[in-house]
């Protein structure tokens, strides 16, 4: 039998995030999404719905690729406007237990030492209930208002990103021991200095004396989220992600990529169940096989062409517009985001797309898959996908917001507690698990073989260096 499994919803703090003009069906909410109501309702349903975690997606920049121009993203509301993320965490962990809060943030445009205060105050706060999801960016859009002249090219970008986990692996892991925090009213001690040091990192990008500016958190670091099917994108997950998301349409495809991934755990020195696997899907469920059906149906009337092309060129890099709609899609490589381009080109190579393929299948749940059917059906299809494909779990969509998250803990969870497939998501004596508990199924921090562990050993071993240069300095 398969093993329980995982499942986040798949959200942003957008008008529309995966599927393009269905903002415009009558069951949407979507124009609620500036709304703290809106967020708050929906993380309890999923919470009572058996749901593990809400992933969070975010971008820094406009889809202003397609004819070049942001005009067709901005009309169509296509991921803008987008609220930042971070700041609904806190909330919508007051408003529930158990549920994990996976975050999007690019370590190429942030800094290590103020992206490891962010993540460790909201550790705490969660109860440690939350994740990041590390991106490297993709738009020129966003470089462009971050003040670059062009984006970073793509691998460098990763080697970027291999020396910013080094620093946040310090100051999470290293940097404060786990008894510094002493409360001593006799001796007038809150944390002990002993147990306080500088991490002392001098590299190529950053240069971070340390220390921290938060304690140790419940997981000290987040749990680590990362998506990326280019070979570099590969590598960094094998060394450093604990959980991963991918987008495959095919259990085959999902097969392919999963089996790939347990190569470059390998290669990393690290086990091959360290890391879950979620792969996109969005569900359009009712009580029949053939009412689902007739959703589906209904939904299509309300898709929007040419702003699900504007998010596909946004993605890729790719501008597909005034081209032949039934030529063939082939892979250009680009600085932006390789692995949507490649999931259409070299990842299935049994299938040709046309541009015309592409415009549809992106209307409606963005990348993944699209399931429809009775909660027998859906279960079904989820199932062999984790046995055919090797996935952990589904980072689930809407193609109606929030109506088909809601459709699904109402019809779908039932049916997959009936089978033994909804994992639990509290520990053994009843305590709210931390988000790595409930996905990992192994303790609150980083385990042996990850490379942050190695990096804390580093930091305990050097000579402790001034948080602060002395004034002879």
């Amino acid at each position: 039998m398969t093993k329980p499994l995982l499942l986040n919803a798949f959200e942003m703090l957008v008008p529309v995030h995966q599927s393009p003009g269905l903002w415009r069906h009558p069951d949407s909410q979507a124009g609620r999404f500036a709304q703290l109501g809106y967020w708050t309702e929906l993380a309890r349903a999923l919470e009572d719905g058996g749901f593990h975690g809400i992933f969070f997606a975010d971008v820094l920049g406009q889809y202003d690729v397609y004819g070049d121009s942001a005009d067709e993203a901005v009309r169509g509301g296509v991921q803008y406007p987008a609220l930042d993320p971070l700041l609904i965490v806190s909330a919508l962990a007051a408003a529930t237990e158990r549920l994990g809060f996976g975050v999007t943030a690019s370590v190429t445009y942030d800094h290590p030492y103020l992206l490891a205060r962010r993540f460790g105050t909201l550790d705490h706060l969660t109860g440690g209930r939350v994740a990041w999801n590390i991106v490297t960016s993709y738009q020129e859009s966003a470089a462009r208002n971050l003040g670059l002249d062009t984006q970073i090219p793509h691998d460098e970008r990763y080697d970027r990103a291999e020396e910013f986990m080094d620093v946040v692996y310090k100051l999470w892991e290293g940097s404060v021991d786990d008894g510094a925090v002493v409360a001593d009213a006799a001796s007038n001690t809150f944390l002990d200095p002993a147990q306080v040091r500088g991490i002392a990192h001098d590299g190529a990008a950053y240069r971070v004396p340390g220390p921290t500016l938060v304690g140790p958190s419940p997981q000290r670091t987040p749990l680590l989220f990362q998506a990326g099917a280019s070979a570099r994108g590969r590598a960094f997950a094998g060394k450093h992600a604990e959980a991963v998301f991918f987008a495959s349409s095919t259990p085959a495809q999902a097969r392919k990529y999963t089996d790939g991934l347990r190569a470059e755990l390998a290669a990393a020195g690290r086990a091959a169940d360290s890391v879950a696997v979620f792969n996109l899907a969005t569900v359009i469920v009712a009580e029949t096989d053939e009412t689902a059906a007739a959703k589906l149906a209904d939904y299509e009337r309300y898709v929007d062409t040419d702003a699900a092309l504007a998010l596909f060129a946004g993605w890729t890099g790719v501008d597909l517009s005034g081209l032949d709609q039934d030529a063939p899609l082939e892979y250009i490589r680009s600085e932006a985001n390789q692995s949507a381009l490649a999931q259409f080109t070299t990842l299935d190579p049994d299938r040709t797309w046309t541009l015309r393929e592409v415009a549809k299948f992106v209307s409606i749940g963005g990348r993944g898959p699209v399931i429809v059917g009775s909660p027998t059906t859906v279960a079904d299809q989820l199932e062999q996908f984790a046995e055919e494909g090797g996935v952990d779990g589904f980072n689930l969509t809407s193609a109606v917001r929030p109506a088909d998250l809601l459709e699904f803990a109402r019809l779908v969870s039932p049916e997959l507690r009936r089978r033994g497939l909804l994992a639990e998501t509290q520990t053994a004596s009843g305590a709210a698990a931390t988000f790595r508990e409930t996905v990992l199924g192994a303790g609150p921090r980083l385990a042996d073989d990850h490379p942050g562990r190695r990096a804390a050993a580093v930091v305990r071993e050097a000579v402790p260096t001034p948080a602060v240069p002395s004034p002879a300095a």
